[in-house]
């Protein structure tokens, strides 16, 4: 084992690589030889957000995602089950009590005797595992505190960062291989989408260049002359960051025509990239000065915006085990926002009846294709439906997301929660009791009067007026993001129902008493404070 002080190796170099590989061995073993994954092992929760963080600047509040993932803690249900989970940043105490009183039939105190705690106390943007790798020492501790045969890593997302961090830390990490991460890319989804055989958008190959981007768009234009607008993406964007409207129905003298000689193809290109400078952006911060800098280190592509009244954005989510088995985890319907409609703000489980198995089977379809390369763990595929006159649906693939995404936590949440399984044959998940149920959830439920409020004045809320989850029902509401509330005004939170009515009218029921509760006149703000008998020991 090398001293803390010596400096490792380079993370890439084909020494790491090989030592990633020998943990991912020992991983697949382990899978093959227990049926209880959890039984009797230590996992570590390492929830760094370790993306572009130009384009994570762009998210309110994004510091706080590292809590998204806090859902992990049901997994403490399991009385062999040790947790080790770390943050940027010290998590309430609250918050951590919270989630530890929605586990079923365990003691708080047995649970929390089984959970280890770390932080880098650094608020930095940077990726929290470049700053766990920047802390010797923290490293070090978190190895002792392992046992290092029954250990495995999870993270929201796996790059060489993570495989570092599993090498130095000798165990294997349950994500995919970061070789592997360009099947995740938006040019890579489009590759893969062809090898299947799936529908989606005409579009590009990837370019790194404005003027190849120009190019690109004139070649799409001319296949397609009746299209009224491209989207414009960065390689490697998330939930809708990195993203780009090119609206083509101003520019009437540029349009493919009859003609389609040198001088009218130089025209439309230089016509394009002029209108580049007033595309719609999903962030009011970003401009096109800010994005074109991007495009030669993430790359790009167009792509035919699909148009349509009435569309919907439904996904699917499944997992590939370390055996190569590929699961089918859920189906959704987004819900999207922002100022083209590109922006995911949260999502409805089940997908709607009249898709969500077809969604399933292309999930299949890109799930094999994915194990075939190699790949691990979650994956997630999203699309946009568009209803057609005959009253069927028309199914677009958009992307692969090669990671723990917005969906993640609310399924896993209501999984962990209910001990449930999701069913393949009608896309429903059922309880312990064979009963059906629903959701909705967000990340994004913002407003500003709700700055201020901090995690003991949400609990307070939550008892007041009864929106816990409630075990004997399993119905009701899980809150995440909580540490973001006072600081932002930003709350995530998943609605649990018997029924899509049900589920909604507990989401909307949550947001009117939040709103009823900060309202500048409420009969609330005035809160009793209880006095305490102190016992003083010298």
């Amino acid at each position: 084992m090398q001293p803390d002080t010596a400096p490792p190796a380079p993370p890439d170099c084909p020494e790491r690589r090989q030592q990633f590989q020998q943990l991912q061995k020992r991983l697949r073993d382990w899978w093959q030889s227990t049926d209880q994954r959890d039984q009797d092992c230590d996992v570590l929760v390492v929830p760094s957000l370790s993306l572009d963080q130009e384009e994570l600047r762009k998210v309110k509040g994004v510091h706080y995602y590292e809590e998204r993932l806090l859902f992990s803690l049901i997994r403490l249900h399991n009385p062999q089950t040790r947790l080790i989970y770390i943050t940027s940043q010290p998590i309430h105490p609250n918050t951590i009590d919270y989630y530890l009183q929605l586990l079923p039939g365990v003691p708080i105190s047995h649970a929390r005797e089984r959970l280890l705690l770390f932080c880098t106390y650094d608020t930095s943007d940077q990726a929290l595992t470049q700053k766990i790798l920047d802390r010797p020492r923290l490293v070090s501790r978190i190895r002792q505190s392992l046992r290092q045969n029954q250990a495995y890593m999870t993270c929201f997302n796996s790059t060489t960062l993570e495989r570092e961090l599993a090498v130095q830390l000798g165990i294997p990490l349950l994500g995919v291989d970061p070789d592997l991460l360009d099947w995740g890319t938006k040019s890579g989804s489009r590759q893969i989408f062809a090898e299947v055989d799936l529908p989606f958008p005409d579009g590009s190959r990837l370019v790194k260049t404005v003027d190849e981007l120009a190019e690109a768009a004139a070649d799409l234009w001319e296949r397609q002359p009746q299209l009224q607008r491209i989207v414009v993406k960065l390689n490697e964007g998330f939930s809708g960051g990195g993203n780009a409207l090119l609206d083509l129905r101003g520019l009437a003298e540029a349009a493919p025509g009859a003609k389609s000689g040198a001088t009218e193809r130089s025209l439309r290109v230089a016509a394009l990239r002029q209108q580049f400078e007033r595309m719609s952006f999903q962030s009011d911060s970003e401009t096109w000065a800010n994005f074109s800098q991007r495009i030669p280190e993430l790359g790009a592509i167009v792509e035919a915006f699909v148009e349509g009244e009435n569309k919907r954005s439904p996904s699917v989510q499944g997992q590939i085990t370390p055996t190569g088995e590929v699961e089918i985890l859920s189906t959704h319907d987004q819900i999207l926002g922002g100022p083209d409609g590109q922006v995911f703000l949260g999502c409805r489980f089940p997908a709607d009846d009249a898709y969500r198995l077809q969604v399933q089977e292309y999930g299949l379809r890109v799930g094999r294709s994915l194990a075939a390369k190699g790949a691990l763990e979650r994956f997630g595929l999203d699309f946009i439906a568009v209803p057609q006159a005959d009253g069927d649906w028309d199914l677009q693939a958009i992307e692969i997301n090669l990671r723990k995404g917005g969906t993640t936590h609310p399924f896993m949440t209501l999984k962990l929660l209910t001990q449930g399984q999701y069913d393949l044959s009608t896309g429903l998940f059922y309880n312990y009791q064979s009963q059906p149920k629903y959701y909705v959830a967000t990340d994004n439920l913002h407003n500003d009067t709700y700055q201020g409020l901090l995690p003991s004045d949400l609990m307070d809320i939550i008892a007041r007026h009864d929106l816990h989850f409630n075990s004997t029902t399993e119905t009701g509401t899980v809150f995440h993001l909580i540490g973001c509330l006072s600081e932002f005004g930003k709350l995530g939170l998943t609605s649990i129902g018997n029924s899509p009515q049900e589920a909604e009218a507990i989401y909307n029921r949550v947001i009117q008493v939040l709103d009823l509760e900060t309202a500048p006149d409420s009969r609330y703000l005035n809160v009793a404070v209880p006095t305490f008998r102190h016992n003083w020991h010298s």
